[in-house]
C-alpha cells in the first residue's frame, strides 16, 4: 500500500494548522498518521455478515436503558469573587482576555 499522506500533503496540513515542527518531528508524525490509516484500512477490509449492524459505540443505548434527558438548571457559583480575584485583569465582573491576532491562512 502506498502512503496516503505524502510529504507534500503533510507539509500543507502543517501549514494550515500553523504548526512549527522540526523535520524529524514532521517525518515521525507523518509516518504515524500513515500507520493509523493503514490500521483503519485493515479494519475496513474485515468482512461482516449481513446481520451485523453498524454501530458507533460498543454499548447499544436503547430507549429502555437510556437515562432521561436532564433539564439545564442554572446554579450560581457561591463566591464568584474568588474566581475573579485570580484573573490578571477584570472589568465589570468579567475577565478581560487579550485579543487574538488573526492570520490569513490562504
Amino acid at each position: 500500500m502506498s502512503e496516503s499522506i505524502t510529504p507534500e500533503l503533510f507539509a500543507h496540513l502543517v501549514h494550515l494548522a500553523a504548526l512549527e515542527l522540526s523535520p524529524q518531528e514532521s517525518e515521525y508524525l507523518r509516518r504515524e498518521l500513515n500507520n493509523q490509516l493503514k490500521a483503519i484500512h485493515e479494519l475496513e477490509a474485515i468482512p461482516l455478515g449481513a446481520a451485523t449492524q453498524v454501530t458507533s459505540h460498543g454499548v447499544p443505548y436503547t430507549a429502555e436503558i437510556t437515562p432521561p434527558i436532564r433539564p439545564d438548571e442554572w446554579q450560581p457559583y457561591p463566591t464568584p469573587e474568588m474566581i475573579l480575584n485570580q484573573a490578571p485583569q477584570t472589568e465589570d465582573s468579567c475577565i478581560v482576555v487579550p485579543g487574538i491576532k488573526h492570520t490569513d491562512l490562504s
